[in-house]
């Protein structure tokens, strides 16, 4: 076999659980943990968390992709994912979703207890997510809150405890993650409601989607606000939430119920300059502070 095929393959597996998708939340699980050494954590705790993200990460959207395939079979916007279009096969994307979800129990156990213990509540978390739509519209928070797992992980992984900084980064990610799902949503409107899905767009209409959008990113700039003041934060982290609040409103400026053309840009670019510039500002904040 050439040398080529695993490269090729390993594009096709990347490719297929959007892995370059992990800059949203990979920040804050490093947000996570500066805040909670006050600092550089050292090595150690930086590589086995980045691996235990990457690993969590991959199992849940491989485990997304193997329980919405035939759904994504009949969506014209999704027709052509890897099962769909068969450049992966089922027993491909579960080898995959193990796989990931094993990386994350070994570097949950490499870290310290609480987060060997809690690593299988994020593998369930991350996969129970893809089925809520199925009943609820409240699903946008709910796949927030999986992923506010990863900076309460980035805290647990330095100090091995749950903390009131820690609440409150879950809370930052599953209003931002919650608003832009809402957002994204907006494009499988007639599809959602053909198929019986539940989302805020299918449930209230386009209207009343964004301006829930735009709440769900104002709660998020009010949080960061009361984890600048609990965790006494110096003054580039106040800049950074003024960045990111400039940041929300051109996203949701950018978004009409008549004109949805932009939301490329609103969900890809603006969200991953929201995550980097989060983890900037608060380095400095904690430097300076």
């Amino acid at each position: 076999m050439s040398p080529a095929v695993p490269v090729r393959r390993a594009r096709v597996y990347l490719d297929a659980i959007r892995f370059e998708h992990t800059v949203f939340a990979l920040p804050f699980a490093y947000l996570g943990m500066v805040l909670a050494a006050r600092g550089w954590p050292g090595w150690p705790v930086f590589i086995w968390t980045t691996l235990a993200m990457a690993g969590a990460r991959t199992g849940a959207m491989a485990a997304n992709r193997l329980i919405d395939a035939e759904m994504d079979a009949r969506n014209p916007r999704t027709a052509s994912r890897a099962i769909p279009m068969r450049i992966m096969s089922r027993v491909e994307m579960l080898g995959l979703a193990l796989a990931g979800f094993a990386l994350l129990h070994v570097a949950a156990w490499q870290l310290n207890s609480l987060a060997l213990a809690l690593a299988p509540v994020a593998m369930v978390a991350v996969t129970f997510y893809s089925y809520t739509k199925r009943f609820t519209w409240s699903s946008h928070w709910i796949l927030g809150l999986a992923d506010g797992i990863a900076p309460v992980g980035g805290w647990i992984a330095v100090t091995g405890e749950f903390s009131t900084e820690a609440a409150l980064l879950a809370l930052v990610v599953t209003f931002w993650i919650g608003g832009f799902d809402v957002l994204y949503a907006t494009q499988d409107v007639e599809f959602d409601r053909a198929e019986g899905l539940h989302s805020i767009p299918a449930r209230f209409g386009l209207a009343s989607a964004l301006w829930v959008a735009r709440a769900s990113h104002a709660l998020t700039i009010g949080v960061l606000l009361a984890l600048g003041f609990v965790a006494a934060l110096g003054w580039p982290y106040w800049v950074g939430v003024a960045v990111i609040a400039a940041l929300l409103v051109y996203e949701n400026r950018l978004l009409k119920p008549h004109d949805l053309s932009r939301l490329s840009l609103a969900f890809f670019n603006i969200n991953g300059y929201v995550a980097v510039a989060a983890l900037v500002f608060t380095i400095l904040g904690v430097w300076l502070g």
